[in-house]
């Protein structure tokens, strides 16, 4: 939850990342908020205060997932709506604002997400924005696992993390204006 707030206001596209990470965590813990009391909630420092709203924030979580019914796969719609939010803004940037550097770093992304759409079996109205999500997620995954990545790869995916991180900036700045640039 701590790590999650400070994600949302710093960085919307980490905080995507991390709340579909945080998913599969009550996934594997079988949506059980005890294991993840045990396991989680416990490895935390403060007092029981701290640690009781911590607990609460997960277990309000795993409830919204039983609630969307995206127990087994999927993400909670909060989650969704930032993605969606995300990729409406790639398309503002694209076409209405012409931002020159974003435009530019998407273009050096796009064969990547190209070859990605291929490798994958996403659907294809899965936005650009979201399959580079979905890339650096699984990136993540790898590195977790300490599984071998060759190095076209890791290149492929720093077009994306720089692409997603100058979004995230210009989602923070629209937020911190709360209008559309």
């Amino acid at each position: 939850m701590l790590i999650a707030r400070e994600k949302r206001k710093s960085n919307v596209a980490e905080y995507i990342l991390y709340m579909w990470q945080v998913e599969d965590m009550l996934r594997a813990m079988q949506m059980d908020i005890e294991l993840v009391n045990r396991n989680v909630v416990s490895q935390f420092g403060g007092d029981d205060a701290a640690r009781k709203e911590i607990s609460d924030w997960y277990d309000n979580l795993i409830e919204m997932m039983k609630k969307e019914e995206v127990v087994k796969s999927g993400h909670v719609q909060v989650v969704k709506n930032m993605v969606n939010e995300l990729t409406e803004l790639h398309y503002h940037l694209l076409h209405n604002v012409q931002d020159m550097k974003y435009k530019q770093l998407f273009m050096m992304a796009a064969n990547n997400l190209l070859d990605y759409r291929r490798k994958t079996n996403l659907p294809e109205e899965v936005s650009d924005v979201e399959l580079a999500l979905h890339a650096l997620y699984g990136h993540l995954m790898l590195r977790l696992q300490k599984k071998e990545i060759n190095s076209q790869t890791t290149m492929a995916m720093e077009t994306f993390s720089r692409m997603l991180a100058y979004l995230a900036l210009r989602y923070k700045e629209v937020e911190e204006n709360e209008e559309m640039i």
